[in-house]
């Protein structure tokens, strides 16, 4: 039997929904994936002022914020190839890095308390990303200035490589990097998306 027809049979004699069976069937496959461990990255969507927003995470933590520009598909298609293919759509894994953002979004957070899985960043961008944390809310940083004080004062390409990227902007703030001449710089979200979030910090 099919999944379409065990899904028709399923409707049938429950007389549920089709939209609310598959919920139910997820939701199962879901917990079922968790009690044996089989779940290695869980993901979901979430609305926000620049646009929808992946979220995934690892047990280890948030591992992977995506824009939509960089499509969606196309970012679980890496992290399967470089963490797992075990993914599964899981909302509930994901309930604080969405609750803070939110929060963030609304102007009520001004830091993550979130623990990150940061396995997507080596080296130099990992150092570089390290740096990006420590940049206050509401202000921002040259691309010269974080490579100094990422240790290699001549890497401003590579900072900016860094933050291009970024596997999980705005929780790691690659958007308070911008020139030393005051132009906001390139932005993996879009130009638009990081006016918009040095805007939200500036009020």
């Amino acid at each position: 039997m099919s999944e379409q027809q065990l899904i028709h049979e399923l409707v049938a004699s429950s007389g549920e929904s089709a939209r609310a069976t598959i919920d139910r069937l997820r939701l199962r496959l879901v917990a079922d994936a968790e009690r044996r461990g089989l779940l290695d990255i869980a993901y979901r969507v979430v609305d926000s002022p620049i646009g929808p927003l992946l979220l995934a995470a690892t047990r280890e933590g948030l591992v992977r914020v995506a824009f939509e520009g960089e499509g969606h598909d196309a970012v679980l298609g890496v992290l399967a190839e470089r963490i797992s293919s075990r993914i599964l759509l899981a909302p509930s894994r994901l309930d604080a890095p969405a609750r803070q953002l939110g929060e963030y979004f609304d102007g009520v957070r001004r830091q993550f308390d979130l623990v990150l899985d940061l396995r997507l960043a080596r080296g130099f961008r990992r150092r570089v990303l390290d740096h990006l944390r420590a940049i206050p809310y509401g202000t921002t940083s040259s691309y010269t200035t974080v490579a100094a004080a990422a240790g290699s004062p001549a890497a401003v390409r590579a900072v900016g490589s860094a933050c291009a990227t970024n596997p999980v902007p705005v929780v790691v703030p690659c958007h308070r990097v911008v020139r030393s001449d005051g132009a906001i710089g390139q932005y993996l979200g879009g130009a638009g998306a990081k006016r918009a979030l040095l805007a939200l910090e500036a009020r």
